[in-house]
C-alpha cells in the first residue's frame, strides 16, 4: 500500500541509515570548516556594518574610531580562538564550554553555559538568515515586501537539509562557503590594488551626509567612551559561533582533536583577514551606513522610499562597478548564501549540545535520539521552529534581532575560560613532568587572558545592549536554566521512585486478578475482547456496561442471553448519562474492597485507516484509559478491532499464529493451537 507521508519523508531526507553507518558521517577538515565555521566566517558580512551603524549616531565625526574598534575585535578574536584550541585538546569528547564548566565549576554553572549557548544558537539562525535576506534585497529591492516569508522559508530549507545528515549537508554547504571566502578575498585584493594605483573605490553613500542624532554630535569624555564600547560590543558579533567546533569534536575524523584544532586555526586566520579587509575598504570607500535612511542627507529621492544597501553591497558596487558588473551579483549571491548557511553552524551545534544535555537528563530524552539519517532530528526541528518564530515576531529585522545576540556566547566564553584555568591548576598540582608543566603554564596564561578579556566584553555588552533588548535574552536564558533544572529533578525523582530496594517484596504477585471487559454493544469487537480476556485466564471475569439509555441496556441484556455468553454482565446505572465516571468509580470501589487484588480492564477499540475517522470512534475509550491509568493496581488493555478502512497485514508471516483469513480453509482438528497469552 502506497504511503504518501513516508514517500514525502524519503524524498526530503533520503533513505534511512543503519546505526553501523555512523562512521561514514564523520567529517574531513575540508567539510568541517563550512559546517562548523560558517557562522564566524559569515559574520564578516555584518560585523563592520554594525560598528559603522553605532558610530554614525554622531554623524561622521566619530568614524575615526572605526580602526581602533576593529583592532580590539581582532585582538579578542585571536585570544578566543587560541583559548578554544586549548579546550579542543583538553576535552575532545565534545560538549565544549558546557563540559569544561560542568567539570571544573560545577553542574549549576555548566547549566548557565548550556542555557546561554542554546539561546545564542537560536539567535545565530535568526540573525544570519535575516542578514542574508537583507543582502538579497540589496540586489533585488523588489523582494523587500517578502522579507519575512523568505526568511522563514530559508529556515525550513536549512532544517530539511540538516535532517538529511551532517555529511550530506556539509557537501551541499561547502561550495557556497568557499565561494564566499574566494569572492571576499577577491574584492578585498581588487580594492586594495586600486588604492595602490591611485584609483580608490568610492561608495555610493560617500556622497551623502549623515545627520547626527540630537545631542550626539558633541560627545566627549565618558559619552565618547561609552559610544566606542557600544561599537565594540556590536563588532563582537564577528566572534559568534567560534565555540561550535569545540562542541562538535566527535563529528571529526581521527585524530579528532588535532583536526578540530587545525580547523579552528584556519577559521580564525580567515575570519581575521576578511574582517580587517572589509573594514579597511569601508573606510577607504567612505561607506556611510545609518539606522534609518532619513538620517542621510543629499538623497536623490525621499528617504522613506530609499533602501540602503548593505556595507558589502556598497563595497562590491564601488570595487566592481555596481549593477553593471557580474562580480557585483556574484558577491551579493555568495554573501546571501553564506549568511543563510551560517545558520548551519547552529543547526549542528544546537542538536549536539541538546543531545548531551538530554543524556545528562537536563532535556527530554527525545533530544538524544538520532533520526533516520543519524542526525539529532528532534533538536534540528526544535531549533527551526523557535528561530522561525523569532523571525516572524521581529519581522526578520537584523537591527532588532542583533540586540538579543552575542550575550549568551560571551557568557559561555567567560565561564569556559575560568573553567580551563582551574583545569590547568589541577594539572599543575598533580603533574611532575617538566615539559607537561611548561605546556600547562603556557595554556593557563592563554586561558586566563581569555577569561579576563571575554569577561570585560560581557560587561560591556550588558551595559550597552541590556535596555535595547538584550534583557530578553537574559530572561530566556534564566527561564531555560530553570526549566532544565526542573527536568533533571523530575528524572531524578522518577529514578528514585523506580529504584528497587527489596526485589522480593516489590515482585509479590497479587492475590488474584479480576478481569473486567467494558461493553457498549454485543458485536464482533466485544466478542473478541471477551475472548482475549478469557485467554489471559483471570481468576474472575465479568463484563460491565453503563446504562445510559434503558432501551439499549434491555436490548444488550436480551442479546447476551440469546448468544448464551458465559461471562456475567453487570450493569452500572448512570442517571446523569455519564460513561467514564461510573466505570472509574466501580473499579476504585473494587480496589478499596480488595486492595491486594489486581484489576485488568479490557477495552474494545476500533482501528481506522483515515485521520477523520479518529474523530468518530474511540473517544470514550481514550478518556476511560486516561482516567483508569491513574488508579493504582489497575491494568488497562486495549483490544483492537481493525475496520475495513484500516491497513491490513496481508502477508501470512505478519498475521497472528493460527489466524485465518476469510476464504481460507480452517485448520483441521488436532492442528497445533496458538499458545495462550
Amino acid at each position: 500500500m502506497f504511503n504518501l507521508p513516508q514517500a514525502l519523508k524519503r524524498l526530503v531526507i533520503g533513505r534511512a541509515m543503519r546505526s553501523e553507518e555512523l562512521g561514514e558521517t564523520l567529517l574531513p577538515k575540508r567539510l568541517a570548516l563550512p559546517i562548523f565555521a560558517s557562522d564566524p566566517l559569515s559574520s564578516v558580512a555584518y560585523a563592520t556594518q554594525e560598528i559603522l551603524l553605532v558610530l554614525t549616531v554622531g554623524g561622521t565625526a566619530f568614524l575615526y574610531l572605526t580602526p581602533w574598534v576593529a583592532a580590539a575585535v581582532v585582538a579578542l578574536m585571536v585570544v578566543v580562538v587560541a583559548s578554544y584550541r586549548q579546550v579542543v585538546h583538553a576535552y575532545p569528547s565534545g560538549g565544549g564550554s558546557y563540559e569544561v564548566v560542568s567539570r571544573n565549576l560545577g553542574p549549576s554553572s555548566g547549566l548557565v553555559v548550556a542555557a546561554s549557548l542554546l539561546v545564542d544558537y537560536v539567535m545565530t539562525v535568526a540573525v544570519s538568515v535575516a542578514s542574508g535576506v537583507d543582502n538579497i534585497i540589496s540586489a533585488l529591492p523588489s523582494l523587500a515586501d517578502y522579507r519575512v516569508l523568505l526568511a522563514v522559508g530559508f529556515v525550513a530549507l536549512l532544517m530539511a537539509m540538516n535532517l538529511r545528515g551532517v555529511r550530506e549537508s556539509g557537501n551541499a554547504f561547502a561550495a557556497p562557503t568557499y565561494l564566499f571566502i574566494g569572492a571576499m578575498l577577491l574584492m578585498i585584493a581588487t580594492g586594495l590594488v586600486r588604492v595602490l594605483f591611485g584609483d580608490a573605490p568610492v561608495a555610493e553613500s560617500a556622497a551623502f551626509g549623515v545627520e547626527p542624532e540630537h545631542g550626539k554630535d558633541a560627545l566627549a569624555g565618558l559619552g565618547l567612551l561609552l559610544l566606542g564600547l557600544r561599537a565594540f560590543a556590536s563588532g563582537c558579533t564577528a566572534l559568534t559561533g567560534v565555540e561550535a567546533i569545540s562542541n562538535g569534536v566527535p563529528a571529526f575524523r581521527a585524530p579528532k582533536s588535532r583536526n578540530a584544532a587545525t580547523t579552528m586555526a584556519v577559521m580564525g586566520i580567515t575570519a581575521v583577514v576578511m574582517f580587517v579587509g572589509v573594514t579597511a575598504l569601508a573606510l577607504i570607500a567612505k561607506v556611510h551606513y545609518v539606522d534609518s535612511a532619513c538620517q542621510l542627507t543629499g538623497l536623490p529621492t525621499d528617504c522613506t522610499g530609499y533602501t540602503q544597501q548593505t556595507v558589502i553591497a556598497q563595497l562590491a558596487a564601488s570595487v566592481f562597478g555596481g549593477s553593471d558588473s557580474i562580480l557585483f551579483y556574484v558577491i551579493q549571491a555568495a554573501t546571501a548564501l553564506v549568511l543563510i548557511l551560517a545558520a548551519n553552524t547552529a543547526f549542528n551545534g544546537f542538536p549536539l549540545l541538546a543531545s548531551i544535555l538530554a543524556e545528562h537528563r537536563y532535556l527530554p530524552r527525545q533530544m538524544h535520539t538520532r533520526g533516520d539519517r543519524l542526525a539529532f532530528s528532534n533538536g534540528i526541528i526544535a531549533l527551526a521552529v523557535v528561530a522561525g518564530g523569532l523571525l516572524w515576531l521581529y519581522k526578520a529585522d537584523v537591527t532588532s534581532l542583533i540586540h538579543l545576540y552575542i550575550l549568551g556566547v560571551f557568557t559561555s566564553f567567560t565561564l569556559s575560560q575560568i573553567g580551563m584555568v582551574r583545569h590547568w591548576n589541577r594539572v599543575l598540582a598533580s603533574e611532575g613532568d617538566g615539559a607537561v608543566r611548561a605546556a600547562a603554564h603556557r595554556s593557563r596564561v592563554i586561558n586566563g587572558l581569555g577569561a579576563v578579556t571575554t569577561a570585560l566584553v560581557l560587561v560591556i555588552v550588558l551595559l550597552t545592549k541590556f535596555t535595547q533588548g538584550a534583557w530578553l535574552a537574559v530572561v530566556a536564558a534564566v527561564l531555560l536554566w530553570l526549566m532544565m533544572r526542573g527536568i533533571r529533578r523530575h528524572y531524578d525523582a522518577v529514578a528514585d521512585e523506580l529504584a528497587v530496594q527489596d526485589p522480593r517484596e516489590e515482585s509479590v504477585r497479587p492475590s488474584k486478578v479480576h478481569g473486567i471487559v467494558l461493553v457498549s454493544k454485543l458485536h464482533k469487537a466485544t466478542l473478541r475482547a471477551l475472548g482475549y480476556a478469557e485467554a489471559f485466564s483471570p481468576d474472575t471475569l465479568e463484563a460491565v456496561t453503563v446504562s445510559v439509555e434503558q432501551d439499549d441496556t434491555r436490548e444488550l441484556a436480551a442479546r447476551w442471553q440469546e448468544f448464551d455468553v458465559q461471562v456475567p454482565l453487570k450493569v452500572l446505572d448512570s442517571p446523569y448519562r455519564e460513561i467514564t465516571k461510573p466505570v472509574v468509580q466501580y473499579v476504585r470501589e473494587y480496589r478499596r474492597s480488595s486492595p491486594r487484588d489486581a484489576v485488568a480492564v479490557f477495552i474494545p477499540e476500533y482501528v481506522v485507516g483515515h485521520w477523520w475517522e479518529h474523530l468518530l470512534h474511540n473517544q470514550s475509550a481514550l478518556w476511560l484509559k486516561s482516567r483508569l491509568l491513574f488508579t493504582p493496581g489497575v491494568m488497562v488493555i486495549s483490544v483492537p478491532w481493525q475496520l475495513s478502512s484500516a491497513p491490513r497485514a496481508d502477508h501470512p508471516a505478519r498475521r497472528a499464529p493460527g489466524a485465518v483469513r476469510r476464504g481460507e480453509p480452517t485448520p483441521a482438528r488436532g492442528a497445533r493451537e496458538p499458545e495462550r497469552l
